[in-house]
């Protein structure tokens, strides 16, 4: 078998907060293969959002390992992290953080832009705007889309540069039922018909049921994966 395009082992996280350490994750041991769509799931302080940061390479890891796509991350420079996060990964967050004076479509070029492609996206990318539902809102600024297409153009900017991971942290929790299912159609699809890998925190039990695969945490701890 091939390798995981994550591999997670013996991951802790302990924050100092003043003179008292204050454990995160203690022990975390995950694979994710690529082409899945896996939701991570638990209460408030269950360690998934620090779990999420440290895959990301945002936030270091006090032990263990995260190798993604055979990459330890932890024993990266400075600029390889930064590397390996424009070339590898793709963030969506709750807040969609979308630069309001700019257009849809130019918020989309900046991220193409950054990532050091300076040229249009392939005929492709077409298809991705297509899917997601935006291509006829390519012109408006972000204060006249709706939420789940301020969302849906988030994930565009977040993968137009073919990252191997979509990281998503509570995608939908500005969301309204009706956009949050939306937006979760839209990542299952991309997953599903373009083999997109996405890791998805969240604590809703009805947003994780979009996922093919679903991680539990409690106190730092995987309780639950299946």
């Amino acid at each position: 078998m091939s390798e995981p395009l994550i591999e997670i082992r013996r991951l802790h996280k302990v924050f100092r907060v003043g003179r008292v350490d204050v454990p995160a994750l203690r022990g975390v041991d995950l694979d994710v293969p690529a082409h899945e769509f896996l939701a991570i799931v638990g209460p408030s302080g269950s360690g998934k959002s620090t779990l999420f940061h440290i895959i990301g390479g945002l936030t270091p890891a006090t032990a263990g390992s995260v190798r993604i796509a055979g990459q330890d991350i932890a024993a990266l420079t400075d600029a390889g992290r930064t590397r390996l996060r424009k070339n590898q990964v793709g963030f969506v967050f709750q807040k969609f953080n979308l630069l309001p004076n700019l257009t849809a479509g130019d918020n989309i070029a900046v991220a193409r832009y950054i990532g050091g492609r300076n040229h249009a996206p392939d005929a492709d990318f077409d298809e991705v705007l297509k899917l997601l539902g935006i291509s006829h809102r390519l012109g408006h600024k972000p204060a006249a889309l709706s939420g789940g297409e301020q969302q849906r153009v988030a994930i565009a900017r977040a993968i137009v540069n073919h990252p191997a991971i979509l990281l998503a942290d509570e995608p939908t929790g500005n969301l309204d039922s009706e956009n949050s299912c939306a937006v979760l159609q839209v990542m299952r699809d991309l997953n599903r018909r373009l083999g997109q890998t996405i890791l998805m925190i969240t604590h809703n039990p009805e947003a994780a049921a979009f996922a093919d695969r679903i991680v539990r945490m409690r106190d730092g701890r995987i309780v639950v994966d299946g």
